[in-house]
């Protein structure tokens, strides 16, 4: 594939995939990456741009999940410092790291989100509209540094934004209403991606052409899809990802192999 219809590719699947996993409070960077290192650009600048389209997607889906106050500003930066420090990391760290290690790591995210995100579909609903306490105990707040710092160095190790990790994690062990969960996400994935993207530029250049214009999709489907989210349940889309997901996995497994 020469490259200009590689980029073409890349526009249009970076449009979709913002629109719908911005939805689910989710930026796509586990996604992202792998999509583009498929399409031929290579890992740190996959990796890189990834994180650059998820800062995009984080600020242009989280503004709408803000005006429609769904973000917990208190408990959102409560994973700040931690997902700082380790995305940073990540980030700086990546051009050491073999990439056929990388690209192994990429395979495993993929398949256990993938299946994460398929289980859903018969996942029954336990939701609330009930906020928790802000004021965790100090065991529950190690608990969330730890989580943080190791969704960072993910983050930046892979272009990954992390929200398909803190969603469920503010839902599940910290009982946030799945769209307050969802909302906040985008505020943490921010630091996150920002972060990484920092630690990245520390060590290579970043490749600005594909940033500019894939970023530009990627805006305008962040924006779409979180609208999009306040109305809908999709979880027939989610499962649809999740066999997404797996495809991807196998075909870098193939090119691995």
């Amino acid at each position: 594939m020469d490259f200009n219809s590689a980029l073409l590719m890349a526009v249009l699947f970076s449009f979709v995939l913002a629109f719908i996993f911005s939805m689910f409070g989710q930026g796509g960077g586990s996604v992202y990456s792998p999509l583009l290192i498929l399409l031929g650009f290579s890992v740190l600048n996959s990796t890189s741009t990834s994180l650059v389209l998820n800062l995009i997607t984080s600020l242009s889906a989280g503004y709408v999940f803000y005006k429609n106050k769904m973000i917990d500003m208190k408990a959102s930066f409560m994973f700040v410092p931690g997902i700082v420090l380790g995305a940073f990391a990540g980030g700086v760290y990546a051009r050491y790291v073999n990439q056929d290690i990388l690209l192994w790591l990429f395979v495993f995210f993929l398949l256990i989100l993938g299946t994460r995100m398929i289980l859903t579909y018969w996942q029954k609903g336990h939701d609330t509209d009930e906020v928790p306490m802000p004021h965790p105990s100090v065991s529950m707040y190690i608990l969330i540094v730890v989580f943080s710092i190791a969704v960072g160095l993910i983050s930046g190790l892979l272009g990954v934004g992390g929200g398909v990790l803190i969603v469920p994690f503010m839902a599940y062990v910290l009982k946030y209403p799945t769209k307050s969960a969802a909302g906040s996400s985008h505020l943490i994935i921010s630091f996150s991606a920002l972060a990484g993207i920092l630690g990245h530029a520390t060590n290579h250049r970043l490749d600005y052409p594909l940033i500019v214009i894939v970023g530009i999709a990627v805006l305008i489907g962040g924006h779409l899809g979180a609208r999009f989210s306040l109305r809908v349940k999709p979880k027939m889309i989610k499962a649809g990802l999740g066999l997404i997901m797996w495809a991807l996995a196998a075909q870098i497994l193939i090119k691995l192999i």
